[in-house]
């Protein structure tokens, strides 16, 4: 039951219990839990019909692009070292579209300002930038939807107290440029408020679109162009996956539905509670981490929810899969295949004697397609569910089609569970308490 919506084919056959045995889902739950799915999709044609959901909107706009692209070459004009400083949703789905272009990988060499992404804090950390990098050369781009991120505040205020130490202060404005939600009913936010003290550039964060879904605003794409990237082809894959929502499709016909029912149907009659998400693709570990934090922080309410985990192959073949297999059968394995077969270096012959005789000949890629098919292969054998996305190639028009399948499959699935996806309550508390305890330290 593959569904092909370029650039990506989702395939859930390797679900069902026809397929793989009595670890897999049943046609007849699985087609209860699509049917919920219908429910949901009129609900976002609604929302799409009288803009009340402005996610919506976003994959057909244009009007946006001109701002944060002059921001982008402002940002980068006579600068070494360019630091975005946000958390969460401000900065994993902008990591995720950098990491397309090579950033974050294990062997990227970035060419003209290196862009940094710093979206945990951590005193070594900043320590570390502030005194390593040359500050008359460093710009920091500060993004926080709500202007009150303590984290990333406090990032900004170290930053600004290290360049004047070092004797900057009269030219403060220059190296710093803020991404946050505009005024509301005439007040600005206090990082706004902040921003404007200081003579800060501030471009204004879509008020209607939450962090965590806001990768395709400029929270996402100032980022992306910053490294290169075409933010109208990201733009572009995510109104292919909208479109048959938009078009009045049935569920079957829409991947992010059948993802959803898929996923709540094995949780349901499996006991399916955690969720595997393994790429094998180096350039896809970000999206992953980016997908968690959606999943995690959307859905996990009122004790329902699914536990997102990622992980990246080859690699944690050595680290995870003996759990995968012989372990729990409280998983689906959600799958992100490549194609990599006859690319990267090749294997001389005269190089792979011996023992290594039967690798002559063969391209890196080349084991890395045997891997991932035989992971998926010996899941499925072993009665574990395994969804398959086949992935094309690796472009902007491809993130931006994940970016959107991933966004509407946790409304949806928020719909069907009877939950707001777009809300984070449990977080305040924590928040609260570390206040009050930073507080303690003055006494």
């Amino acid at each position: 039951m593959g569904v092909r919506v370029l650039p990506f084919e989702q395939n859930i056959e390797g679900c069902f219990e026809d397929k793989i045995g009595a670890g897999g889902l049943s046609r007849a739950a699985y087609e209860k839990a699509l049917a919920q799915t219908e429910e949901a999709l009129d609900w976002l044609r609604e929302m799409h019909a009288t803009g009340s959901l402005p996610l919506l909107d976003v994959p057909a706009r244009e009007d946006d692009f001109p701002a944060f692209e002059e921001m982008s070459r402002t940002l980068l004009e006579n600068t070494t070292d360019l630091f975005v400083l946000g958390t969460g949703g401000s900065s994993l789905g902008a990591q995720a579209l950098a990491q397309l272009s090579g950033w974050g990988t294990q062997a990227h060499l970035q060419k003209g300002a290196r862009i940094h992404f710093l979206d945990n804090l951590d005193a070594s950390t900043m320590t570390a930038v502030l005194t390593n990098c040359d500050l008359r050369s460093t710009r920091f781009l500060v993004v926080s939807k709500s202007g009150s991120t303590i984290e990333t505040i406090m990032q900004l205020l170290a930053a600004m107290s290290a360049i004047e130490t070092a004797g900057g202060s009269k030219y403060m404005k220059h190296h710093f440029a803020v991404l946050t939600e505009p005024e509301k009913n005439g007040k600005p936010n206090p990082l706004r408020a902040f921003a404007l003290e200081h003579g800060f550039p501030i471009i204004d964060h879509d008020t209607g679109v939450g962090g965590r879904f806001s990768v395709l605003t400029n929270v996402g794409l100032l980022p992306a162009r910053l490294v290169g990237l075409d933010g109208r082809a990201v733009r572009a894959g995510a109104a292919k996956i909208l479109a048959p929502i938009l078009a009045g499709r049935k569920a079957c016909d829409v991947p992010s539905a059948v993802g959803a029912a898929v996923s709540l149907a094995l949780q349901s009659e499996q006991g399916a509670d955690i969720g595997i998400f393994m790429a094998y693709a180096d350039r896809l570990e970000r999206l992953l981490a980016w997908h968690v934090q959606l999943w995690a922080e959307s859905l996990g309410k009122q004790g329902r929810g699914t536990t997102p985990v990622k992980a990246l192959g080859p690699v944690d073949q050595h680290s995870q899969l003996q759990l995968y297999l012989a372990g729990p059968k409280d998983k689906l394995y959600n799958l992100f295949l490549t194609e990599p077969a006859g690319k990267g270096p090749e294997i001389l012959p005269s190089i792979a004697t011996g023992e290594f005789e039967f690798l002559a000949g063969y391209r890196v890629g080349d084991l890395v397609d045997a891997e991932q098919r035989a992971t998926a292969d010996t899941l499925m054998r072993n009665g574990r569910p395994v969804r398959l996305f086949n992935i094309e190639k690796l472009d902007e028009e491809t993130f931006g089609a994940l970016f959107m399948h991933f966004m509407l499959e946790t409304i949806i699935a928020g719909r069907m569970l009877g939950i707001d996806p777009f809300d984070q309550p449990a977080v305040e508390e924590g928040k609260i308490l570390a206040k009050k305890y930073l507080s303690h330290m003055r006494h």
